[in-house]
């Protein structure tokens, strides 16, 4: 449904977006994630039809982006991040509107505004004017702005900014029950919110893509393999060497409280050796009250791999100079 191929974005001498490229399918939830300064916002801007890109190329359900431009806002919702209202209409009257403006006859318009009140819970808010409502009202009246010509995709810019923690949680189980009819691109800073969320997730640092994939992929790229924690009493040295000996385990460290030795194991990647530590805890009659796969969170992984990526920008900058 979008595909983004070498897309630039060039400002003086500073590249904002450097030739990033993916693809979202159909009915896909997938976040967008990056720094202040990554490029984030000016890639949505360029997919949106906001600005023209320096290169590359970009197509939304087969339009091209920069040639077709009037047919992908068609088929496009947008929801930046600071959504602009006219602040001295009411929303009923607003979204009538924004239905002109795309094209929607009344009895199109009427239908329309009937379906998004009733997603974005604007039933009690329909016949207030915008500027007497809360942030995160007004956040929900450029929602159902959004949605109101149906769109086949959704971009939305922090979409849950300004919400309560019920509203949060209801926006949620919105879009993702909007991925059953659209396609959902969502850019968030709340690591969470993507957690929660989306089904994939693109990183972007320093105007380049960093990593894409699932959060349990990405939480898995933290480290070589997966981490093991385990609570033993038992002999300490021999606890270590033993656990240690197995097979797919490549390190353990211990920290012990109260005759209790808590134990890290660090694992090859796709091995598990939890079945064998079990039998190797009964078989040598130690006692066990923990034992649990851990992975990395996306934040960890998110700090590390940023980081990482700026550093290495820097690294240039200073080779150039």
């Amino acid at each position: 449904m979008i595909r983004v191929q070498n897309l630039i974005k060039v400002y003086g001498e500073r590249r904002a977006v450097d030739g990033i490229s993916f693809a979202i399918d159909e009915g896909e939830i997938v976040g967008f994630l990056g720094p202040n300064g990554a490029g984030k916002t000016t890639t949505l801007r360029i997919l949106t039809c906001y600005m023209p890109a320096t290169d590359g190329n970009a197509t939304i359900g087969g339009y091209d982006v920069f040639t077709q431009s009037m047919q992908v806002r068609k088929i496009v919702g947008y929801l930046p991040e600071s959504t602009p209202l006219d602040m001295h209409s009411r929303v009923r009257e607003y979204l009538n509107f924004r239905g002109k403006i795309r094209g929607l006859d009344r009895t199109a318009r009427e239908a329309a505004i009937r379906r998004v009140t009733e997603l974005c819970w604007l039933g009690d808010f329909i016949n207030r004017p915008i500027n007497q409502l809360s942030k995160g009202m007004k956040q929900r009246v450029g929602l159902a702005d959004a949605l109101l010509h149906d769109p086949k995709v959704l971009i939305l810019d922090e979409p849950t900014i300004g919400l309560d923690p019920t509203q949060i949680r209801e926006t949620r189980n919105l879009i993702r029950e909007l991925a059953k009819r659209h396609t959902v691109l969502l850019s968030s800073h709340i690591l969470p919110e993507v957690e929660a969320t989306c089904q994939r997730t693109i990183i972007i640092a320093a105007g380049k893509i960093v990593a894409s994939g699932s959060p349990d992929e990405l939480k898995e790229r933290i480290r070589g393999g997966s981490r093991l924690i385990a609570e033993v009493s038992g002999p300490n040295s021999e606890i270590k060497q033993e656990i240690g000996k197995l097979d797919g385990v490549t390190g353990v460290e211990v920290h012990t409280d109260n005759g209790w030795h808590r134990l890290t194991i660090d694992t090859q990647r796709g091995r598990d050796p939890r079945e064998d530590i079990f039998k190797l805890v009964k078989q040598r009659n130690w006692s066990l009250r923990e034992l649990r796969l851990e992975v990395g969170s996306l934040e960890e992984f998110f700090v590390q791999i940023t980081a990482q990526q700026m550093q290495e920008q820097r690294a240039r900058k200073e080779v150039r100079a």
